[in-house]
């Protein structure tokens, strides 16, 4: 059975991030869903593309076939769309059931700031856009310059130009790095 990977796309978030992850993590044969937030299944991006997303989020909480959570949630960032996911109390709902169960929960750009405005989550260490959490109290948390930071279940990522190493770590963490290399080597980048 394949791994299951919900994306949630809030009007407003970084396209190349949101677009990256997805193409990635179907390139690696996961199970992705991506969910807006509202009944519309158009999404506009915070640079103005318009992206399509397979079902709403209330949808995909109902469907009794999500019943056992996603193996990783990643909420892409940008602005205002981290903010529109942040103020949206089912994503804080999914995240707390995912801490529960031990899955995976990820967050690039400034999308981390929902990470820590819930209070069922415990972050250690994390990474983020630079300034997207100075308005927030992150006197307990160690913040890296680092382009990504796993700390336990929860890896962070600074931005849309660490999208596909992201992209490509999450694939390593659920699938190992046979199924990194089968995605990564087809792309030609020029650090492999």
């Amino acid at each position: 059975m394949s791994k299951k990977v919900l994306i949630p796309l809030a009007e407003g978030c970084e396209e190349l991030e949101a677009v990256t992850l997805i193409d990635l993590f179907r390139r690696a044969n996961l199970d992705v869903t991506t969910a807006s937030l509202t009944s519309e299944s158009t999404v506009l991006c915070s640079r103005g593309t318009r992206l399509v997303a397979d079902a709403n989020l209330q949808s995909v909480i109902e469907d009794d076939g999500n019943k056992e959570g996603f193996d990783l949630i990643v909420l892409p960032g940008g602005l205002p769309g981290a903010d529109n996911l942040n103020n949206d109390k089912r994503i804080h709902q999914l995240l707390s059931e995912a801490t529960k169960a031990g899955q995976y929960i990820a967050a690039i750009c400034a999308a981390p700031r929902v990470l820590i405005n819930n209070e069922n989550l415990v972050v250690k260490r994390m990474t983020a856009y630079p300034g997207a959490l100075e308005h927030l109290d992150t006197s307990n948390i160690e913040l890296s310059k680092e382009d990504i930071v796993k700390d336990g279940n929860i890896i962070t990522a600074k931005g849309p130009g660490t999208a596909m190493d992201f992209a490509l770590e999450l694939i390593e963490i659920l699938l190992g790095k046979k199924a990194r290399k089968s995605v990564e080597e087809p792309l030609y980048r020029s650090s492999i």
